[in-house]
């Protein structure tokens, strides 16, 4: 009796497997190649440790060439809107002084320039003739994602910080899928090493700070993701197109993308020139003096 009732199941599904086909449908997706396990590098946790800490320490200024191209919305309004592209060049010096100036596009004239300590900011935007005051925390967000853009989204990205003696590392495996270069139809899916760093946030408890995503390809950061205190990741700058510099130093990403998911912008910065360990006049990150009849907001 079991036999028969087993039967008449399988000759069941065998009809609705049948049936449902001729209610599918077919997408096309990416193809991807698992890389041969022969072709990427190892390194443990103390390595990859080492390697972002040896990094960081070895730039103490950036002088940059830049092209920065914002872009608001996402998911949670449903559209983007991207904007004209500014040239511009980022100066930072260590521990935390960082200028970036953006210019019109065509006329060449200053269309932002914000200086910060790492504490306090001054933003004038001269087409608008508004200059803005603030610290480097948000206190009221604004609706408007950009406006809560602060200096240490630009520090904090532009550089991967080293580990402290206060922070605790641990290391996982995972993989990410490289796309397809032209002429290629399948992506490959790459191994990667992902480094969490962490600070003790009470009794036994730990609080993630940020995950570096390392190519075992090249052992390079090509990510890096900042969380708050909510376990919410802030700010993921993702790292391209890595060069030597000219003073012998680490190679150092030429295209750099950083999202601010839960504001919903991103920025695009593509560097063009990019000089190491210069040194800066006293006065480069000297507070701009606001020009009369500039409105002052504090923010």
């Amino acid at each position: 009796m079991m036999r028969r009732q087993a039967r008449r199941t399988l000759f069941a599904f065998a009809g609705l497997a049948g049936l449902t086909g001729c209610f599918s449908s077919v997408r096309r997706v990416q193809k991807v190649q698992l890389q041969a396990p022969g072709t990427y590098k190892t390194a443990d946790v103390g390595g990859l440790e080492q390697e972002i800490s040896k990094r960081d320490a070895e730039i103490q200024t950036l002088q940059a060439s830049v092209m920065v191209t914002a872009t608001t919305g996402g998911e949670q309004t449903g559209k983007e809107k991207t904007y004209t592209s500014f040239r511009g060049y980022i100066f930072l010096q260590k521990p935390r002084d960082l200028r970036v100036i953006l210019q019109l596009p065509v006329l060449g004239s200053k269309a932002m320039d914000m200086v910060s300590d790492g504490k306090a900011f001054t933003l004038l935007i001269p087409p608008k003739n508004t200059a803005y005051l603030g610290t480097d925390a948000v206190v009221k967000p604004s609706k408007n994602g950009l406006e809560n853009l602060r200096p240490s989204v630009f520090f904090d990205s532009l550089l991967v910080p080293g580990v402290t003696g206060d922070e605790y590392v641990t290391l996982t495996e995972s993989t990410r899928v490289v796309e397809a270069p032209k002429g290629r139809k399948a992506g490959v899916e790459e191994p990667d090493y992902d480094l969490q760093v962490a600070r003790v946030k009470t009794g036994n408890m730990l609080q993630l700070e940020r995950v570096v995503h390392f190519s075992r390809d090249t052992l390079l950061p090509f990510q890096q993701d900042v969380y708050d205190s909510e376990g919410q990741i802030v700010t993921r700058a993702v790292y391209n197109n890595y060069q030597p510099t000219s003073e012998g130093q680490e190679p150092f990403p030429r295209s750099i993308t950083i999202s601010r998911p839960l504001d919903q912008y991103s920025l695009q910065i593509d560097v063009t020139k990019l000089a190491v360990n210069q040194h800066f006049d006293a006065d480069q990150f000297e507070a701009p003096k606001i020009p009369s009849g500039f409105k002052v907001q504090k923010m």
